[in-house]
């Protein structure tokens, strides 16, 4: 009697799909908790230590369980959140929560956790989004829950088996979210993913990332969000006795002011100043010269001729005809 050994061909190649037959599949759009900002899935959040990483995603925790405004300005559809504060004491938690929300009571969709057993974090999450399959979870930190790396492994696999395996956590259960707060390092890189602490290995595994960046003693911020099916953005926050807020009116607005930002840091003050003139003058529909900078700022026209020829040759203005200068985004 002869056997035959089974064809394992079919079984390998059963996820296959033809482009056709994909064009005529539809999928829910993703679940946007915070919108424009905190996806369905694993995103990561990431700043220096003591930065106040834990406000501003204590703040989005109480908008979200409450069905509030998220950073001040953004509505979010109410739904239950999970904190993982294994860096803080119920204690503190206590006072932020009151720094925050106030002396009302605060909403009884926030569940908070400030301890999770050795081994036991996946576990845990994936009982409560078992009761809350539609909820965010928030880790606060990552470094603090994940396994220590063992003797001879290699650091990026190490950092991206870590992040896969709380992503398949989450992505158990669609419509649902995890967000983890992490370290960036102390180098500068022009790339801001580049920033995150370890290996590039957690971010490979996340959905979005999330980079808060604050000069010290500054209440000014930006946020900057990257991620495969998130829209790419920098918006600008300023903080208030630990509440984090967007600067401006909408994501929109803080975009702008993100930008003004960055061209105040990369100008310089005085520069920056004049830029503003020039772009303010443009939307009235008026050019700008010397004599104009010299009236509004109070330096001398050949100063305020100086540093217009400096802008110009930056690109940052544009030179209408000898000593009269436009915006640049009002002419292009």
């Amino acid at each position: 009697m002869t056997t035959t050994e089974p064809d394992t061909t079919d079984s390998l190649l059963a996820g296959i799909v033809t482009a056709a037959e994909l064009s005529h599949e539809h999928f829910p759009d993703l679940t946007e908790f915070v919108p424009g900002i905190i996806f369905e899935g694993f995103g990561i959040v990431a700043g220096p230590p003591k930065l106040g990483k834990s406000w501003l995603t204590l703040g989005i925790a109480l908008a979200v369980a409450g069905g509030g405004r998220a950073l001040g300005q953004i509505e979010c559809a109410q739904r239950p959140v999970l904190l993982l504060a294994l860096e803080d004491s119920q204690r503190r938690l206590q006072s932020r929560i009151t720094t925050l929300w106030g002396t009302e009571i605060p909403p009884y969709k926030l569940h908070l956790l400030t301890q999770v057993g050795p081994n036991l974090l996946v576990p845990t999450i994936s009982a409560w989004l078992q009761q809350y399959p539609n909820g965010l979870v928030v880790l606060d930190t990552l470094g603090r829950a994940r396994r220590q790396r063992r003797n001879g492994e290699d650091p990026y696999l190490a950092d991206y088996a870590a992040g896969v395996e709380l992503k398949q956590c989450v992505d158990a259960f669609p419509g649902s979210a995890l967000l983890g707060v992490h370290h960036t390092r102390k180098a500068h890189s022009d790339d801001f993913i580049d920033a995150l602490s370890g290996t590039q290995g957690l971010a490979g595994s996340a959905d979005y990332v999330l980079v808060l960046k604050r000069p010290r003693n500054s209440t000014e911020a930006t946020l900057q969000l990257t991620g495969r099916d998130a829209p790419e953005g920098e918006y600008a926050l300023t903080v208030q006795a630990g509440a984090w807020l967007l600067n401006g009116r909408d994501l929109n607005a803080a975009s702008d002011a993100a930008q003004t930002l960055r061209e105040r840091g990369n100008l310089g003050d005085r520069s920056a100043d004049i830029l503003n003139v020039v772009n303010a003058r443009t939307r009235e529909g008026l050019i700008t010269t010397a004599a104009d900078i010299s009236a509004k700022i109070g330096i001398t026209q050949n100063d305020a001729g100086t540093y217009l020829r400096r802008l110009a040759d930056a690109e940052r203005i544009a030179k209408v005809s000898r000593g009269t200068y436009m915006g640049v985004s009002e002419t292009s």
